[in-house]
């Protein structure tokens, strides 16, 4: 089978039900009875099929046909967790531009779990969207090759550095830590720490804490400490990290968290130990959530460009209407981010 590639997929068309029926030698209504009840096919034959499917990259279609050929109004966003706040964010912002033009949001939540991601493609996928749009770079195998293989736009989000299957639209992770680290160094921070969450499944999460320790090795710094957890991010799971980072001999005089969830818990434990923030202890967070301004002290932090992110989606979604010919090459767009400098640092 011909390798896909990005430049590849921009010329593909949707695998159709007689084209698997003809690789595994049947029937159109046997291949659709299959996906429909696959009990009442034999298992041999269904075992062929199957194999079909998968090597093709088959999607059912639900959609009924004259609607499939006029084009789908949804637009299928998948994000790793509903209870992050930068992806409500993004999600609302990328409502309010497509919800004028006729769009309707479908959202799916992968909890971090790549196998959960294929099957929220495919299902997607089904139903022709619009456009996918899924939170990163990185996926699992089976869920490359579903997006390499439909000719549906996909807009990889939250992420800038790697090599898209059409087109992303974030920013650079490892340079977020680098800033932080670069933030608490220019204030005479010298023994420091990452306090991070399920950095073992957010890959994002993960270049931050690499982008700090990178530019603390830069900088001359000793290593920084990296504390995680494989729990959610909570002030909790904050507050109990950093009472590991205080445990280890050598005191720290400064921390930079994964998100500003994480930094708030840290806050609540100086308090209860009665450490001075920043005298004694500088915090750097990230997201810029609604509390981070009013916190005490207010909080020093990281603004994703989240709202922006939902916007830039939704033109692209719109500019791409009627194009028949999308650019060829991948593309990557960029927003950055903003430093926000507070009293915790």
């Amino acid at each position: 089978m011909e390798k896909l590639t990005p430049r590849r997929r921009r010329r593909m068309q949707r695998v159709t039900m007689a084209e698997v029926a003809q690789a595994a030698a049947v029937s159109p209504s046997t291949v659709s009875l299959y996906l429909r009840k696959p009990g009442q096919v034999s298992p041999a034959i269904g075992a062929r099929i199957a194999e079909v499917v998968e090597a093709l990259g088959y999607v059912p279609s639900f959609v009924a046909g004259g609607l499939a050929a006029a084009g789908s109004r949804a637009v299928s966003v998948i994000v790793p967790t509903i209870q992050n706040d930068f992806f409500a964010g993004t999600i609302a912002a990328l409502q309010a531009m497509l919800e004028p033009a006729g769009f309707q949001l479908l959202l799916g939540n992968t909890d971090y779990n790549p196998s959960r991601e294929e099957r929220l493609v495919r299902t997607a996928l089904s139903w022709a969207p619009a456009a996918i749009v899924l939170v990163g770079l990185e996926h699992g195998r089976g869920t490359k090759r579903l997006l390499l293989g439909t000719p549906t736009p996909v807009f990889e989000i939250w992420e800038c550095g790697g090599s898209p299957i059409d087109t992303a639209v974030g920013f650079h992770h490892r340079e977020v830590g680098a800033t932080a680290l670069r933030h608490l160094a220019e204030r005479g921070r010298r023994r420091l720490a990452f306090l991070g969450a399920r950095m073992e499944e957010d890959r994002r999460a993960r270049q931050r804490a690499d982008g700090f320790t990178g530019a603390a090795a830069a900088a001359g710094l000793t290593p920084p400490l990296i504390l995680g957890t494989r729990e959610r991010a909570s002030t909790e799971a904050g507050g109990r990290l950093l009472a590991e980072a205080l445990a280890v001999p050598g005191r720290i005089d400064g921390i930079a968290c994964s998100n500003d969830l994480m930094a708030l818990g840290a806050l609540f434990e100086c308090q209860r130990r009665g450490i001075n923030v920043p005298g004694a202890l500088a915090v750097v967070g990230f997201g810029d959530l609604g509390f981070s301004a009013s916190c005490v002290p207010p909080l020093t932090t990281i603004r994703p460009p989240s709202e922006a992110i939902g916007r830039e989606v939704g033109r692209l979604i719109q500019e791409r209407l009627g194009v028949a010919e999308p650019p060829d090459r991948p593309g990557t767009i960029d927003l950055g981010f903003k430093l926000v400098q507070r009293r915790s640092s």
